[in-house]
């Protein structure tokens, strides 16, 4: 089984929400979250065909504040690992 995944936004520190508005049938509201430190992901298993979408923690250099893209990917390839034995187990089908 492999397991491979896609960063499903680009990390910046905010979240863009989108949500009906109640006032305006039809319409949409438009919200953005500051201070976001974690990414959605899709894993993907080629046998079992499974996809697994969930949110992962991004990392940051040791000054606390700047995005470390490499340590970010190397998180998101351990919470992989993660995803494999669950799939494999059948926490997750």
């Amino acid at each position: 089984m492999a397991i491979t995944f896609t960063k499903n936004e680009t990390f910046d520190g905010t979240r863009v929400h989108t949500m009906p508005d109640p006032d305006n049938e039809g319409e949409t509201i438009t919200e953005t979250t500051s201070g976001i430190r974690d990414i959605e992901v899709t894993f993907t298993s080629d046998d079992p065909a499974i996809t697994h979408t969930r949110m992962v923690n991004v990392c940051f250099e040791a000054d606390g504040t700047t995005y470390d893209s490499d340590a970010t990917d190397a998180r998101i390839a351990e919470v992989g690992a993660g995803v494999e034995h669950k799939i494999a187990v059948g926490v997750i089908s």
